[in-house]
């Protein structure tokens, strides 16, 4: 694992046009990669990303898989994934699946949902937004596509209203 800058961890409202910027720049490297069978969004994070894509590269095999990790005190961030939804097998099979999520942190979700994927028999390819090199817990495993590498707490333009509760942060938030 990478060693965190100083001053890491601050929150980062990223903009509806930073949205559009990252997508633009994920869409042509996504289609170097030939054609795309199906895309599995990861709940929630993922879900307005994958809208996006799916819309600007014709993807209508839509899937969606929504993980959990039980936190208790002696598992820590070891904890064996749960998945509360999950596509059947037969809808991934033989099929290159783009796996898409918001931000890779630590990695759990995104490496979980790629290795379901790859048991059903499908292709994953990873891609997110932002990559944090500095949380990820596979020193040799990173997204396949990133549109940005951070170790900010980014705040996506559709979690605003949710704001920074529960996050360390200040209750004042800029406008965007």
């Amino acid at each position: 694992m990478l060693m965190r800058p100083q001053g890491s961890r601050q929150p980062r409202l990223i903009s509806w046009d930073e949205v559009d910027q990252l997508i633009d720049s994920l869409v042509p490297r996504i289609q170097q990669l030939g054609p795309i069978g199906a895309m599995v969004m990861i709940t929630r994070g993922g879900v307005i990303p994958g809208g996006l894509l799916a819309e600007i590269l014709s993807i209508r095999h839509l899937l969606t898989a929504s993980v959990d990790f039980v936190a208790t005190e002696r598992s820590n961030m070891m904890a064996w994934p749960s998945f509360l939804q999950f596509p059947d097998p037969d809808l991934l099979r033989g099929r290159r699946a783009l796996v898409v999520d918001d931000v890779w942190g630590s990695g759990r979700t995104s490496i979980a949902v790629r290795e379901r994927v790859n048991a059903a028999g499908g292709i994953p390819i990873n891609c997110v937004l932002h990559f944090d090199p500095y949380r990820t817990m596979f020193s040799t495993i990173k997204p396949e596509l990133y549109g940005d590498v951070t170790d900010a707490y980014v705040v996506y333009p559709w979690e605003i209203d949710r704001g920074f509760h529960g996050q360390g942060f200040s209750a004042s938030q800029p406008n965007i």
